[in-house]
């Protein structure tokens, strides 16, 4: 409590002070959380991206690879089907190599020559086929190896789904955040405008209860005249009437004007209303507020009495 009954005050000025100690520590457990689940947050984008970037490295790899080995088997397959015929023709040949040979229109060595040429371009045809062998199984290695590698999109699934599950705990901690803040800020308690104290109802360290009045101001440069107008008595009473008023305390006059006549009875709000169940009514005569705006305030206080005068419209 920093204000004394009486005692002017400014807009925007210190009143009084909660103890905001709870508040605080929550605060600051509220940020921790929010930071670690930031370090969580960013971890898994790290190893997001890592393990995105070697899914599609790893594809790209396997599938310039697999078309590799694809090109291959079937670079050996044409290679093997050339050889073929070639081998057929030397079959042919080693045939008419034999019967000149017999007839012993060729040499020895020549019918050799044709031999030889045979049986290596059988060996080569068996390599290349043993060699497509070999290579199927590497394709099929390799296949395997891909399919391994789209296992991992699973992984990437999994890393989204975290992150998102981090980002709406860390949502809610905003808000949690964001509520403690505001009780925070509710702890201090500021004059509206430029004012004065009318009265103060609790004392530095007291506790209280939510709700329960800590000052009253008031504005002591809006003060204004109200009065209880009988209904029968509002003829000729309209907003911009000339009115004054005569002070109680030392008779001064006060010159002013009807400001404004509240719409409704002060009873139409009024914290017991009537009981007309029974069905009995009683007529009464019922008041209604006329507001009066005075040209002059000076050694006015709220609350004092006056007699006042309001010249009717004719």
């Amino acid at each position: 409590m920093t204000k004394k009954e009486g005692q002017s005050v400014k807009k925007g000025e210190l009143l009084a002070k909660i103890d905001d100690s709870d508040f605080k520590v929550a605060k600051q457990k509220l940020l921790n959380s929010i930071k670690s689940l930031q370090h969580k947050i960013k971890a898994k984008e790290i190893k997001l991206k890592r393990v995105t970037k070697e899914l599609e490295l790893n594809s790209k790899i396997a599938k310039n690879n697999i078309l590799l080995y694809e090109k291959k088997i079937e670079a050996l397959n044409l290679a093997i089907k050339a050889d073929e015929s070639r081998l057929k023709k030397l079959n042919l040949d080693e045939k008419r190599y034999a019967k000149m040979l017999k007839q012993k229109l060729i040499s020895k060595g020549d019918y050799e020559v044709i031999q030889t040429q045979k049986n290596s371009l059988f060996d080569a045809i068996r390599a290349k086929k043993k060699e497509i062998e070999a290579t199927k199984i590497e394709l099929n290695n390799i296949n395997d190896a891909y399919k391994i590698s789209k296992a991992k999109k699973l992984q990437i699934d999994e890393l989204k789904s975290e992150i998102e599950a981090y980002r709406a705990q860390k949502a809610s901690l905003l808000d949690s955040l964001t509520e403690i803040e505001n009780k925070i800020s509710y702890t201090s308690l500021f004059s509206p405008n430029n004012l004065k104290v009318a009265k103060k109802f609790v004392n530095t360290n007291s506790v209280i209860e939510a709700g329960y009045p800590v000052y009253s101001l008031i504005n002591p440069n809006d003060l204004h005249i109200e009065v209880l107008l009988s209904e029968k008595k509002l003829r000729g009473v309209k907003v911009g009437n000339e009115a004054y008023i005569l002070l109680d305390a030392n008779g001064k006059r006060y010159d002013g004007e009807v400001e404004s006549i509240l719409p409704t009875s002060a009873a139409t709000f009024s914290l017991v209303p009537r009981d007309i169940a029974s069905g009995e009514f009683t007529k009464l005569d019922q008041r209604f507020v006329v507001r009066v705006k005075l040209d002059n305030i000076d050694g006015l206080l709220a609350g004092m009495s006056a007699k006042i005068v309001i010249k009717r419209a004719n």
